[in-house]
């Protein structure tokens, strides 16, 4: 599971031999302008590529994005986008000779895009068949042109946001104005265009580029996510239709689709510390959002949408774990269905201790007459006073007589299976009654369609929903209410450390 700020797709897409034609529509505020910087920076070629902008003036940018402050961004998008809009608008010689020195310098640079590497094949002057053949002169288009020009045979990379606004200005037709652009710059003179629209409809005129993505924007339980749809890559395999994505700190960020992850083996978890009234979830990003952790003597409970498999909530069970396990704390667990008590051990003693997992976790087991491993309670054909000798006497073991608080983790999804619905609900309130008096942390794990889901959102102190959105899983709370956010590896620690992305 992986995050990167283009999708692959788009990436092979732009990369591959040849000029390629890229339309990026969707409605307002989806991403449009922050994703064309974004391919400019990741994809374009210093000195080759440059990006146009009829909406905004680069102040404007600035303030948006201030990651194109930094040097290179700079010199290749805004100063030369800048420069670049002055030679079209203003046609006049003399207008560019009234220019200040540092600017004329600019206009001087950007007309050094030519590459080194000569490509065989690759044309070496622009052709202007179409461009010739429009009823009117446009000098604007004809600059365009001179530009990539200076650049070939090495190939462009030209970003105009938005097709609109240069439409507009000349009295364009949209389609003879991509049409012109695709026939003389993309096909045959190995350019890369990127055409953003303002508009989220276009179906008259995708048919005239090679390529088409759609940003789009909505809701789950009122709060927003963000995706970027692949409608059309020519010669592209498109493994996912849509990605999760993200326009966090004015950058565009996609997610890629949930898979295995391979933890490294030399690996040893690293507490995070609580706070005088909370425990730490052993997640930096989740503590923040709960103000610290989980308060001491709360009971928590993570619905688990059907959509979401185990090891994907997993993501944020285990740190939970490792955390109280590694402070020499028990750890009380009947897990959830599908989750195998020796495969869940070999899980947790890849970051921690073995003896210590065997000294502090029990797991609960209503299945097994007897078990010869010290972690496992065999519940079996007990009878009730004999299941509470048991549950005392492991409880004593894991929290030293006492002394030390435990984590009381319960999948109600079996508890519920086995024990029926009102002695699920019976066994609920005793949990949470128990929790507060001990100073404990109880977790419950709820899953679709049980009959006590209702009554245990409204005895828990935080509510959390765990949900996969186009492969990806997410977090969100409904006590607090928070917005929605990607579970990712953690960028420089890797798993089994965690970050939480917002999706804003």
């Amino acid at each position: 599971m992986e995050t990167h700020a283009i999708p692959k797709e788009v990436t092979d897409f732009i990369t591959r031999q040849g000029g390629s034609s890229l339309i990026i529509k969707g409605t307002a505020g989806t991403g449009k302008t922050t994703l064309a910087l974004q391919l400019i920076e990741d994809i374009g070629k210093p000195g080759r590529s440059f990006y146009l902008s009829t909406r905004v003036s680069d102040e404007s940018l600035y303030r948006q994005f201030p990651w194109l402050e930094e040097e290179e961004m700079r010199s290749r998008v805004i100063d030369s986008s800048k420069v670049f809009l002055e030679a079209i608008y203003e046609s006049e010689k003399e207008k560019m000779e009234e220019l200040p020195e540092k600017e004329r310098k600019k206009i001087d640079q950007a007309k050094e895009f030519l590459g080194t590497i000569e490509k065989k094949g690759i044309p070496e002057e622009v052709d202007r068949t179409l461009l010739n053949s429009l009823e009117e002169r446009v000098p604007g288009l004809e600059r365009i042109y001179d530009r990539i020009d200076h650049i070939l045979p090495e190939r462009a990379t030209l970003v105009i946001d938005s097709v609109e606004g240069i439409t507009h200005k000349y009295g364009l037709e949209p389609e003879t104005f991509i049409m012109t652009l695709q026939k003389d710059l993309v096909e045959n003179s190995n350019t890369n265009l990127i055409l953003v629209l303002e508009k989220s409809e276009a179906k008259e005129l995708q048919y005239l580029v090679d390529g088409v993505i759609h940003l789009d924007r909505f809701q789950i339980e009122n709060r927003d996510v963000r995706e970027i749809q692949m409608v059309k890559l020519r010669a592209i395999g498109i493994k996912q239709p849509a990605y999760l994505m993200t326009l966090e700190g004015g950058r565009f960020r996609c997610f890629e689709p949930f898979s295995s992850i391979d933890h490294p083996e030399d690996i040893t978890w690293k507490s995070t510390e609580d706070s005088e009234d909370t425990y730490s979830t052993g997640i930096k990003d989740l503590d923040d959002i709960l103000d610290g952790g989980f308060s001491k003597g709360s009971y928590n409970v993570l619905e688990v949408k059907e959509n979401v498999s185990n090891e994907e909530y997993m993501l944020i069970i285990r740190p939970l774990f490792l955390n109280f396990l590694s402070k020499n704390r028990g750890v009380l667990a009947t897990l959830s269905g599908g989750t195998h008590p020796d495969i869940l051990k070999r899980d947790l003693v890849r970051f921690l201790s073995g003896d210590l997992f065997d000294e502090r976790f029990r797991i609960v087991d209503y299945f097994s007459y007897q078990s010869d491993e010290p972690y496992m309670m065999a519940l079996g054909g007990k009878k009730r006073d004999e299941l509470g000798k048991i549950y005392t006497t492991n409880i004593r073991e894991i929290s030293d007589n006492g002394s030390t608080p435990i984590l009381d983790y319960t999948g109600f999804d079996t508890v519920e299976y086995l024990r029926g619905d009102e002695i699920a609900i019976r066994e609920l309130l005793e949990a949470v009654s128990n929790t507060k008096v001990s100073q404990n942390l109880g977790i419950g794990i709820v899953k679709h369609g049980l009959k006590l889901s209702s009554e245990i959102k409204n005895m828990s102190d935080n509510y959390i929903e765990i949900t996969s959105v186009n492969n990806t899983p997410c977090i969100y709370g409904i006590k607090p209410k928070t917005g929605i956010y990607a579970i990712v590896p953690h960028e420089e620690k890797g798993s089994p450390y965690i970050s939480l992305i917002p999706i804003r």
